[in-house]
């Protein structure tokens, strides 16, 4: 098939710029036309939706979607712009992005670059001015899925495109970690008097997490995915953290965090994390259909009854269950918190051994502030383990 000669479109205050024809595919066939977003060529990855209608700088640059291809359920996006000083990391990771209708002219007084320019001179490959929510609830339907785009000369053999898509890589399988963590060991410091120093093992961190924790006085050591026991237990920890991260948790070396909880060293895990010390204590993990990923989460603290609004991105989940304490070789083990969605576990808390985790992102970059008191959690355990 001949793909259409493309037009023009200008928009007020920027200079004209082509209309590239560009073409998402899925592995299961379907496929939607629009126009390339960002850099022209071609990209593939899982095709996974995120239902947060801002955040969209946090979404891009949050290494746990590495190798992913991300469709923004919120129809208008790009509309704020993009500023230097949101990142959550030193670049965008997504493999692909997929928008309904971008803004033509971005308006925020933060703003010193349009989304489209960020996309294109980072040179991730996306598509706009499709239907979103139909190719969500194809998703939720036929669940996440492997996907490419093409723009460009990428189009010029449409006919071999979904063979190329059935060939790539799956997510199930895929240790991603080491790709996307810090190679170098760096320091955090604490804002004001320094109380604890925290242990953080970068699976994929984002950077407002070690923030969060210097905030309350924690001098953060970021270590690479890669590090030894002996690396973590060389900084003198006071508690070890372990971050979000992309790929699949069944791939992950436990040593160092089964040797955290055998030394009784106070443990918070987030996302990634959440699913490694479930591992860890015995627990399976398993690929969710379609996954969370949004800031609009609700999530029950069991303790307490309370709802949380909660970030998300995490496509596996731990299995353990919900109806009772679990015995383990580091103890007693419960479900602290669960989706109230799907009912799908959403946080651990060990009752004999100072540890916990959440499957969300209690640091909010991008989402709400309800999970914050998690990082306070964190210290009171690191209190009660020095008493």
């Amino acid at each position: 098939m001949t793909a259409p000669a493309p037009t023009t479109t200008t928009r007020p205050g920027a200079a004209r710029r082509e209309r590239v024809p560009a073409v998402l595919v899925l592995e299961d066939g379907r496929s939607f036309r629009g126009q390339a977003y960002g850099a022209v060529g071609e990209t593939f990855g899982e095709a996974v939706f995120n239902t947060g209608m801002t955040g969209y700088q946090e979404t891009l640059t949050d290494p746990s979607y590495h190798r992913q291809v991300v469709v923004m359920t919120a129809p208008q996006i790009g509309n704020t712009g993009v500023n230097d000083e949101d990142p959550e990391s030193s670049r965008i990771w997504v493999a692909g992005y997929v928008v309904r209708d971008p803004a033509r002219v971005p308006s925020n007084w933060r703003s010193v670059r349009s989304l489209d320019e960020e996309l294109a001179a980072q040179g991730v490959v996306g598509i706009s001015g499709i239907d979103t929510r139909a190719l969500t609830r194809h998703l939720r339907e036929r669940g996440a899925m492997r996907v490419g785009i093409f723009s460009g000369p990428a189009l010029a053999d449409e006919s071999a495109l979904l063979a190329r898509v059935q060939q790539a890589p799956q997510m199930t399988g895929a240790d991603l970690s080491p790709e996307v963590a810090t190679t170098e060991a760096y320091v955090v410091p604490a804002v004001g008097t320094k109380r604890f120093t925290v242990a953080a093992i970068d699976l994929g961190i984002k950077a407002m997490t070690p923030q969060r924790m210097a905030e309350r006085g924690i001098e953060v050591h970021v270590l690479p995915a890669t590090a030894t026991l002996d690396d973590v237990y060389a900084v003198d920890p006071d508690g070890v953290f372990l971050s979000n991260g992309p790929g699949d948790p069944a791939t992950a070396d436990l040593t160092v965090v089964r040797g955290v909880l055998e030394r009784r060293t106070p443990l918070f895990g987030i996302c990634f994390g959440n699913q490694l010390l479930g591992r860890a204590v015995g627990f399976g993990t398993y690929k969710l259909k379609y996954g969370h990923r949004g800031i609009n989460q609700p999530v029950q603290d069991r303790a307490t009854g309370k709802v949380e609004v909660t970030a998300h991105n995490h496509g596996f989940a731990v299995d353990a269950p919900l109806d009772r304490v679990t015995d383990t070789p580091y103890g007693r083990v419960e479900v602290s918190h669960v989706c109230l969605n799907d009912d799908v576990v959403e946080g651990l808390n060990l009752l004999d051994t100072p540890a916990f985790s959440v499957q969300y992102h209690p640091e909010a970059a991008a989402g709400p502030h309800d999970a914050a008191y998690l990082f306070d959690r964190f210290v009171k355990l690191m209190e009660g383990q020095r008493a």
